[in-house]
């Protein structure tokens, strides 16, 4: 009897993948849905502990992992951490042709009446502005000139209010219209695109559906919450040949939460 035809993934060997906050959460997934696609990959985190541990978990999920994966530990908001992680990965793998910008930051909750606005500027510096940091330096130190591919990590949240998380949806929003501008004004050498996940099972959004996460998947279509692999397909697709006449989007992941008309 015929096997049903499976669709073949994309693949990336050849290309150099960037993927900034990627050592746990939906920045690993991220990174190693990239590399199980031959892509080489390169992630930065804050910790370096953390970065080396993420290091060594991707090289142990491909033959030739300890060749194609690179870890460099930095912060995405100090400059110099930027500039070492975008040539740092020029100077390992010649090439930077996907940048995956997926660090973001959450520290307000609540009323915006009594948040901290240092804590508030800290949220858009991180999740907006060093964003925008990063795809300069591509643009500028390979990208301008060779063309490639940006996918920028949003949020249901910057696309509908929350109340709980307003900070954090707004700079979301703000990361959605940049990507758009970027879109217009980088083609058609390099696509820019955006991923709004909704919930998604990792130790970031923990406050969230910790104790009440049946009660969060009965408002979605799916009846589940999404994990780090339904958001890294998406990136993929989008960082692939596959899009190659879709820029200025953000898609959503989100089990069909705003098909229902609410984030609650």
């Amino acid at each position: 009897m015929s096997q049903p035809n499976t669709p073949a993934r994309t693949d990336f060997t050849g290309k150099t993948a960037l993927v900034t906050g990627a050592s746990r959460g939906i920045g690993l997934g991220i990174a190693e849905e990239l590399l199980g696609r031959g892509a080489n990959v390169v992630i930065t985190s804050r910790k370096a502990e953390q970065v080396e541990a993420a290091v060594r978990h991707l090289a142990g999920t491909v033959e030739d992992g300890d060749k194609r994966v690179l870890g460099l530990p930095g912060n995405t908001g100090v400059d110099v951490d930027r500039e070492g992680a975008v040539d740092g990965t020029l100077a390992r793998f010649g090439s930077l042709d996907v940048l995956v910008n997926n660090t973001g930051i959450n520290p307000v909750f609540g009323f915006l009446m009594d948040a901290d606005l240092n804590a508030v500027k800290k949220i858009f510096d991180t999740n907006v502005v060093a964003t925008l940091g990063f795809i300069q330096l591509a643009w500028h130190r390979w990208m301008g000139e060779h063309g490639g591919t940006v996918v920028n990590i949003a949020s249901v949240g910057g696309i509908r209010s929350t109340g709980a998380i307003a900070a954090y949806g707004a700079s979301k929003a703000a990361l959605i219209r940049l990507t758009e501008e970027l879109a217009w004004q980088l083609g058609p050498k390099v696509r820019v695109n955006a991923v709004a996940p909704a919930v998604v099972k990792t130790k970031f959004a923990e406050q969230i559906y910790t104790g009440r996460e049946d009660d969060i998947t009965s408002a979605y279509p799916m009846k589940r919450l999404g994990t780090p692999e339904d958001v890294a397909r998406l990136v993929a697709f989008l960082a692939s040949d596959e899009a190659d006449w879709i820029t200025g989007e953000t898609v959503r992941v989100d089990g069909g939460l705003l098909a229902t008309g609410t984030l609650g």
